[in-house]
């Protein structure tokens, strides 16, 4: 090797051994494929559905946590070991809870997207991270990253939508864009077909029974949130396109990180406000 050796790079798209001055990828054509601008997504080759999903259970971890910390900043821990891991719709509703109370009371449509990362309780988001983290690898595996986190995203603000249009008053979790995963996942079985295809369709279609069963049997589920993602998914993973029939472009990742900024300025905002009405 020479000083003028060429440095190699794994592709943030196509995931290919690349040179790290190539101004197109020879093998997918995306631009400037060793630009700074894809380092979040790219960052030495050790982008994975683990560590992509585990970073938004991270944050639905973190904001459960501060709902219970918010809860019992003025009360005080008492009531109980299941009291305590039950946050009180005061703290939901700063932090973000939607429904059509927060909207059409005070205008929070913002709560569309923040109230995906909100639970009710240890249960709550105990089944809902765990049906993430079975959902997250495929979706990752078959959509990409950057289009995992768009359906991830959109499916949940179209889910909390339509529980809003159905005259849900207040409302909150990640079920609405777990379901969105669900119908992608759906909707690459039935496109893609063949043995694989038809297997993941009727597996999946077992976690749409459940999920309708369940909504049925237990009261107090949100059941048009739900349903909107499930539709939701199925919608935006046509429109984006799944890994073998199109490859994952500048406009998935540009959609991918605007998400990413604006769930966490969202987050941030619910948090900073929150946290300033307790100081009154």
């Amino acid at each position: 090797m020479t000083a003028t050796e060429i440095r190699s790079i794994i592709c943030p798209n196509c995931k290919k051994l690349i040179s790290y001055d190539e101004p197109v990828c020879p093998y997918c054509g995306i631009s400037k494929p060793g630009s700074k601008r894809f380092k979040l997504f790219a960052r030495k080759g050790n982008l994975s559905s683990e560590n992509i999903v585990a970073h938004i259970i991270y944050v639905n971890i973190a904001m459960y946590v501060i709902s219970i910390v918010i809860s019992h900043s003025n009360s005080g821990f008492s009531g109980g070991p299941f009291a305590l891991m039950t946050p009180s719709n005061r703290s939901l509703m700063l932090l973000g809870a939607s429904g059509t109370i927060p909207i059409d009371t005070y205008g929070r449509w913002w709560t569309l997207l923040s109230a995906n990362y909100l639970h009710s309780g240890i249960l709550h988001i105990f089944f809902n991270m765990m049906a993430l983290r079975q959902l997250g690898g495929l979706i990752f595996r078959e959509y990409g990253a950057n289009r995992l986190i768009i359906i991830y995203t959109g499916g949940g603000i179209i889910g909390f939508f339509i529980s809003y249009l159905a005259g849900i008053s207040f409302t909150i979790g990640a079920s609405a864009s777990v379901s969105s995963l669900i119908g992608s996942a759906l909707y690459y079985g039935k496109s893609r077909g063949g043995i694989y295809g038809e297997a993941l369709f009727k597996e999946v279609s077992g976690w749409v029974i459940g999920l309708a069963l369940f909504g049925l049997l237990v009261p107090g589920i949100n059941n048009w949130a739900h349903g909107g993602g499930l539709v939701s998914g199925i919608i935006i993973s046509y429109i984006v396109g799944y890994s073998e029939r199109r490859r994952e472009n500048i406009v998935h990742m540009a959609i991918a990180l605007s998400s990413i900024i604006i769930t966490l300025a969202i987050l941030g905002w619910a948090i900073a406000t929150a946290l300033f009405y307790l100081s009154l």
